[in-house]
């Protein structure tokens, strides 16, 4: 049973938030949607992209509305330093390196993921850029859920109801 006070409840930092989304690319290709549950997140403690984030505040439950989140406000630009090449030398002879594969590279700085952008005899073109860098993000928004966090959630700044806690990205709340 829903009370008067829930249907005043609004979008807001520390509000656990349920929606359902479509996401688009600007040629308008489907890049992910929510399926059947909703997805849940905490707002306010950086769970969802910063221009989602910021469109989705004061909106209530059972509002539906579309936005355009700016590279910027998404996953960011791409930044040229992230994109470098290889020498064939150099990467030994871990397996024949393809276009499109994603490679754990050993760097000063640690470990970093990076996609094989172009191979040649001599060299291996890596982008470290998220793959989402530089694009516009189209969203299809319907908030299906609004409640407070508790006070554990708050806390941690999520929700990780399915977190395993063995992922590692959690920031250990197990």
């Amino acid at each position: 049973m829903t009370t008067s006070s829930e249907n005043t409840q609004v979008v807001a930092t520390d509000q656990v938030v349920g929606i359902k989304y479509i996401l688009t690319n600007p040629k308008g290709e489907v890049i992910d949607k929510t399926e059947d549950e909703p997805l849940e997140y905490l707002h306010g403690h950086s769970n969802l992209i910063i221009g989602l984030e910021k469109a989705l505040e004061g909106h209530k439950v059972g509002d539906k509305f579309t936005v355009t989140v700016a590279a910027k406000d998404a996953y960011g630009e791409v930044d040229p330093e992230r994109i470098f090449e290889v020498s064939r030398e150099e990467l030994g002879s871990a397996g024949e390196p393809k276009v499109g594969m994603m490679a754990r590279l050993s760097t000063n700085d640690g470990m970093l993921l990076a996609r094989i952008v172009e191979v040649t005899p001599e060299k291996v073109v890596f982008d470290a850029n998220n793959r989402m860098a530089g694009v516009d993000l189209t969203f299809q928004v319907e908030i299906t859920s609004l409640r407070p966090g508790t006070a554990e959630e708050i806390e941690r700044g999520g929700l990780h109801s399915s977190c395993s806690g063995d992922c590692g990205s959690c920031g250990g709340c197990h």
